[in-house]
C-alpha cells in the first residue's frame, strides 16, 4: 500500500471514529432529540474533527508504522486525543458558554478505545494471521532487567529472527513470577537447569552486558548442565551507538570464561613510550608479535618495524596494518633472523629504534625437547644479540617476552627463556637502555597452544586428547598479552620481570568441557581422553619463584618480581664457547636446569 492510499484511508478512518465518540457520548446522557442538542453536536464535532486531525498530523500518528506498534505510540494517541478534546471544550466555552465535561468525557474514552483499538488491530493482525508461523527456537533469557525486557521486546515482534523467548531467569526476588511483555519470571540462575528442562528450552542468551567475568563464568557453568546453546546480547553502547543491533547475539567465547577482568592501561604513560616514536617488534608475524604491533599502531608511532624470519607472516601483517595505518606513518617489513648478529645490528644502526619488543622466539615445549641446540640459538644466542645492538644503538626500553614456564623451568624451552631474562638483567647493570621481561601464562589462540587443538580435534568429531585430569594452566588472551608488553614497557626502571595478575589457573580438562560445550555437543558426543603428561610439562605453572614475588602490585592488576642474584658468569661463558654452536656446552647447561640429565637428549646435543 502506496504511503497517500494508507494516509487517506487512516484519516478516513479517524474521522468516522471522531463522530461515532460525540455522538454516542451526546445521546448517552441526553437521549432526546431538538434544535438545541443539533447545533452543539455540529459545533463540537466539526471542532473535534478538525482539532484531532491537526493533533494527529502533529504528533505524527498517520506516519507511525502500526505493525509495530507499542507503548510509545499509545503515548502519542493519548496526546492527540487529549489536546483535541481540550481544543473542543474551549470552542464549547466560546460558543456556547458552557463545557459539556461529562460528555466530553465519554467521548474521550471512546476515543482512545476506538483510535488505539483500530491502530493495535493492525499489529495483531500482521502477528497472528498475515506474518507466516515459522518454527522458532525456544528461548531462555537470563536478566530480567532493561537489557533484557528491550531483547525481550525486539525478539516479540521481529519477523527476521528464529528465536521466541519463553521465560526469564533472575536473580533479583522481587522480580519473582513477574511477567515482562508476557514472558514470566520463573527463577534464579541457579535454577537454569530445571527451568531449562520444564520449558524445553532449545537456546539461552544472558542479558546482562553488565556482568563481570567472573559473574558470566558462574552463569554459564549452570547454562553448561542443559543441552541449550548459550549465546551473549551485545552491550548496550554498541546497541545504541548502531554498531550492532539489540539481536545481533555472540556465542560465548572460551575468555569470557577466564572469570579474570581485562587490564585497564595507562594509556597517557604508553602514549609517551609509543607516539612518534620509532619502534621494533621481533617475530612480528608471530601470534604475540603480530598484535603488538596492531596495538603499537594505534599509538601512532612515527615508524614501526616488523622484524621477523617467516617471509608469508610478515607480509601478511604488513599488508593489514599498510591497509589500516599506511598513511598515518611509516611501516618498515624486514626480513632478518635473530641470530644473525651482523643483520640485527644493521637494522638497529639503520632505523635507531626507541624501543623493542623482543618476541621472536621457539615456544612449543614437546617440540623443543626434541630440538635443544636451536631453542639455545633461537631464545638465547638470539635474545643476546638483540639486546646488545640495543645497548649500542641507544635503545630506551627493550621488553623481552618472557614464559612462565621460565620459573623452576623443567623444560628446554622454559630453561632458555630463564636464561634469555638472566642476558638481559645483566645487561641491565651496565646499560643505559631499559631492559625487562614480561612473563605469560598460556595465550589462547596462539599457535601451538591447546585451543586450537582442541578445536581441531572437536571439527574432526574427537576425541580430545587432555593429558592429565588435574592439570592447570593460566590462561590470557592475546590482546591481553600484548597489553602488558606495552605497559611493561611504559613502567620500565631496568631489571624487573613484570607478570599480570591472571586470577585462578584452570583444569585443561575443564577448559575441553567448555570448548566442546560452547562448539554445541556435549561430552558425550566428543569424548574426552587423557593421553599422560608430555616431556618437559609441569602439573601445576608458576608465574614467579617463591624468592621472586614482591606482593605489591605497580599497577593495577600488574605485579614486579624481584631481581634475584644468579651466577652469570658461568652462563656467560658457556655462551661465549657456544657461539660456534659446535661445542653443546650451552644446551647441556640448559638440559640441567631442566633436570634432564639423566634423558638421553643429552647425547643428541653432543
Amino acid at each position: 500500500m502506496s504511503y497517500q492510499k494508507r494516509v487517506s484511508m487512516l484519516i478516513v478512518l479517524d474521522s468516522l471514529i471522531v463522530l461515532t465518540a460525540i455522538y454516542i457520548g451526546y445521546f448517552t446522557l441526553h437521549p432526546y432529540f431538538n434544535i438545541y442538542t443539533l447545533k452543539t453536536i455540529v459545533i463540537s464535532s466539526v471542532a473535534l474533527l478538525v482539532s484531532h486531525h491537526v493533533f494527529a498530523f502533529k504528533f505524527r500518528l498517520y506516519q507511525k508504522a502500526w505493525e509495530y506498534a507499542s507503548v510509545g505510540e499509545i503515548i502519542g494517541i493519548l496526546r492527540a486525543v487529549t489536546l483535541s478534546i481540550i481544543t473542543t471544550g474551549i470552542i464549547q466555552l466560546l460558543v456556547n458558554g458552557n463545557v459539556y465535561v461529562r460528555v466530553l468525557g465519554i467521548t474521550w474514552m471512546l476515543h482512545v478505545l476506538l483510535i488505539g483499538g483500530s491502530r493495535f488491530s493492525w499489529r495483531m493482525l500482521r502477528d497472528y494471521y498475515i506474518q507466516p508461523q515459522q518454527e522458532k527456537k525456544r528461548t531462555l533469557i537470563i536478566g530480567a532487567g532493561s537489557a533484557g525486557s528491550m531483547l525481550v521486546r525486539q525478539l516479540i515482534k521481529s519477523r527476521d529472527t528464529d528465536l521466541i523467548p519463553v521465560g526469564f531467569v533472575d536473580d533479583d526476588p522481587r522480580k519473582s513470577k513477574l511477567q515482562i511483555y508476557g514472558v514470566t519470571v520463573y527463577g534464579k540462575t541457579e535454577d537454569i537447569p530445571k527451568i531449562a528442562t520444564n520449558l524445553n528450552v532449545e537456546n539461552i542468551i544472558i542479558a546482562i552486558p553488565s556482568l563481570s567475568k567472573k559473574d558470566v563464568q558462574k552463569i554459564y557453568q549452570e547454562c553448561s548442565k542443559t543441552n541449550a546453546k548459550t549465546q551473549i546480547m551485545p552491550m548496550i553502547e554498541d546497541i545504541v551507538s548502531g554498531k550492532v543491533s539489540v539481536n545481533q547475539f555472540r556465542d560465548v567465547r572460551v575468555e569470557d570464561l577466564l572469570g579474570r577482568e581485562p587490564v585497564e592501561l595507562d594509556m597517557e604513560s604508553i602514549s609517551k613510550n609509543l607516539t612518534d616514536k620509532t619502534i621494533l617488534v621481533t617475530g612480528a608475524g608471530g601470534s604475540i608479535g603480530s598484535e603488538i604491533c596492531r596495538q603499537v599502531s594505534k599509538f601512532k608511532p612515527k615508524k614501526l618495524l616488523l622484524l621477523g624470519h617467516g617471509e608469508n607472516s610478515i607480509y601478511l601483517i604488513d599488508m593489514e596494518l599498510k591497509n589500516k595505518y599506511g598513511s598515518q606513518f611509516e611501516i618498515i617489513p624486514i626480513i632478518a633472523d635473530v641470530q644473525d648478529r651482523d643483520r640485527i645490528f644493521e637494522v638497529m644502526s639503520l632505523h635507531a629504534p626507541d624501543v623493542v619488543y623482543h618476541a621472536a622466539a621457539h615456544k612449543h615445549v614437546p617440540l623443543m625437547e626434541y630440538n635443544p641446540k636451536e631453542a639455545v640459538k633461537n631464545n638465547v644466542i638470539g635474545t643476546k644479540y638483540v639486546a646488545e645492538a640495543a645497548n649500542v644503538f641507544g635503545v630506551k626500553t627493550f621488553v623481552l617476552i618472557s614464559s612462565d614456564k621460565a620459573v623452576n623451568p623443567t623444560n628446554v624451552m622454559g630453561s632458555t627463556k630463564r636464561i634469555a631474562e638472566m642476558v638481559i638483567q645483566q645487561l641491565d647493570k651496565t646499560s643505559l637502555t631499559n631492559y625487562v621481561a614480561v612473563r605469560f601464562g598460556n595465550v589462547l589462540g596462539s599457535r601451538g597452544s591447546v585451543i586450537p587443538l582442541f578445536k581441531k580435534q572437536i571439527q574432526n568429531g574427537g576425541p580430545v586428547t587432555v593429558t592429565h585430569p588435574d592439570m592447570t594452566r593460566y590462561f590470557m588472551t592475546i590482546p591481553e598479552a600484548s597489553r602488558l608488553v606495552m605497559q611493561a614497557g611504559a613502567l620500565a626502571r631496568g631489571g624487573e620481570i613484570f607478570v599480570l595478575d591472571m586470577g585462578e589457573p584452570v583444569k585443561i580438562v575443564d577448559l575441553a568441557k567448555n570448548l566442546i560445550h560452547l562448539s554445541g555437543y556435549t561430552t558425550d558426543e566428543i569424548g574426552i581422553k587423557f593421553a599422560g603428561i608430555r616431556p618437559g610439562e609441569k602439573m601445576y605453572e608458576e608465574l614467579l619463584g617463591e624468592n621472586e614475588v614482591h606482593k605489591k602490585e605497580v599497577f593495577p592488576k600488574i605485579f614486579i618480581g624481584k631481581t634475584v642474584a644468579f651466577d652469570y658468569e658461568r652462563v656467560a661463558n658457556l655462551i661465549a664457547n657456544h657461539q660456534s654452536f659446535d661445542g653443546g656446552y650451552l644446551s647441556d647447561y640448559v638440559l640441567g636446569l631442566a633436570n634432564k640429565k639423566e634423558q638421553l637428549l643429552v647425547k643428541s646435543v653432543n
